[in-house]
């Protein structure tokens, strides 16, 4: 008969690597938020676009030093807790948080397609987001060169 272990079915990696697995979706994600909301901006006039893309930056500063920022913090510290490697290729954030994301994923769907909200306004939330996201994807980076320092 079949006798296949679910641990062999498990995708893992090192620790390193799930560190820069994080940053690099992280980052990408960031990226992804931005771009949107700068072919948003690029839409209307270079004046509006820049206080609108001003917003958005002051907004990322703030949602990555009281939230993001700390989040991923909080996950280096759960991935070094680790005792075993490799570890799961899905644990580069607790598996609490999987909800929340579909939920995040599913509400920017809605805000793009469905909701009134013009355009540029809705920019600055996605720099602010994408921004945040990307400055706190800086996090696993510095902790990945740190590391190789020990």
């Amino acid at each position: 008969m079949l006798n296949i272990k679910i641990k062999n079915l498990k995708p893992g990696v090192s620790k390193a690597g799930l560190h820069a697995l994080s940053g690099v979706m992280w980052s990408v994600v960031g990226v992804l938020l931005c771009h949107l909301a700068y072919e948003w901006l690029n839409a209307i006039p270079l004046g509006g676009a820049a206080a609108f893309a001003l917003s958005g930056v002051l907004l990322a500063v703030l949602i990555h030093i009281f939230g993001f920022s700390r989040l991923a913090i909080q996950n280096i510290f759960r991935i070094n807790a680790y005792s075993e490697e490799p570890v799961c290729l899905f644990a580069f954030q607790k598996w609490s948080s999987y909800p929340l994301v579909l939920v995040m994923i599913g509400m920017g769907i809605f805000l793009r397609r469905y909701a009134p909200v013009p355009k540029p306004y809705l920019a600055v939330l996605y720099i602010g987001i994408g921004g945040g996201l990307f400055l706190s994807s800086l996090h696993y980076y510095w902790h990945l060169i740190s590391s190789k320092k020990d």
